[in-house]
């Protein structure tokens, strides 16, 4: 029995489309799916039609793509509406949601599955920066994210507010799910550390990819593994002897065609004897 993760499927592009309907089944087998599935209801649904009857369970967590609202989505549901949307649609398939008691993983004890959604708050940025002058810092190198255009707060004021209730709710059940001597395997789109957040050739678009907020989250949860996609830099790292792992699939681009989505599939548990790393 293995637990195994991928995120940033993008399955609005054909080729992951058609990468995804030839993955192999893994019927002992749990797969953590780390957002960016898709900016459609349909490209989730299409996900989990595949996904479900290939493995033994499903988590998932949202990514921003997921939570945009496109103009001719005839929902239009947005901010939390979008989010609760996708959280039932999975619910449907019997797939596990940041909503969801955090499940402990059957093969092997002691080890806590928390798949989370907390966004991000602009605080990736120099300290020089103040917080309403980010979204001009960032443009100023000719770097905005879609996600200000696509991504709605309501019913929250502001994508940092929303960011700050997740955060304090998702703290409050991790102290409450987390007993003296467990692991834990965190789960978030977005990376929880700004050392992390490193995209040399677009290095300002850091105030999107999470917040300052949970950068001890690795210790203070006692996480054997934290897992995160949204960079689209796929490796391993270490910080204070915890694996931090990348596991995005990504664009047509930034993978390999011939060599099928499962090679892209990142172990997790039982750790490997060896890492991606970067």
């Amino acid at each position: 029995m293995k637990l195994y993760a991928i995120s940033d499927l993008h399955l609005a592009n054909e080729r992951n489309r058609i990468g995804l309907l030839g993955m192999q089944h893994h019927p002992d087998d749990w797969l953590i799916v780390a957002g960016d599935v898709g900016e459609r209801s349909a490209h989730l649904r299409f996900a989990l039609d595949v996904l479900v009857p290939r493995f033994a369970k499903i988590l998932w967590v949202p990514g921003n793509h997921d939570l945009w609202t496109l103009a001719d989505d005839p929902s239009d549901l947005r901010g939390e509406a979008k989010y609760r949307h996708l959280v039932k649609i999975c619910r449907s398939y019997g797939v596990l949601t940041p909503e969801d008691p955090y499940p402990r993983w059957p093969g092997q004890p002691g080890y806590v599955i928390a798949p989370i959604f907390l966004l991000y708050d602009y605080t990736f940025r120099p300290d020089e920066v103040a917080a309403d002058d980010a979204i001009d810092w960032a443009a100023e190198s000719g770097v905005v994210c879609s996600d200000e255009y696509l991504l709605h707060p309501p019913p929250h004021s502001s994508r940092q507010a929303w960011c700050n209730a997740r955060v304090r709710s998702t703290a409050k059940r991790l102290r409450e799910a987390v007993q003296d001597g467990d692991r834990t395997i965190l789960i978030n789109h977005w990376p929880l550390r700004q050392d992390l957040a490193v995209l040399r050739r677009i290095p300002r678009f850091s105030i999107w990819c999470g917040t300052r907020q949970t950068e001890d989250w690795h210790t203070r949860f006692q996480a054997e593994t934290v897992i995160y996609g949204h960079l689209h830099i796929k490796g391993t790292h270490f910080r204070d002897g915890v694996r931090f792992e990348e596991v995005s699939l990504g664009y047509p681009r930034d993978w390999n065609q011939k060599r099928g989505v499962d090679f892209y599939l990142r172990q997790i548990l039982p750790a490997p004897d060896t890492w991606m790393t970067r």
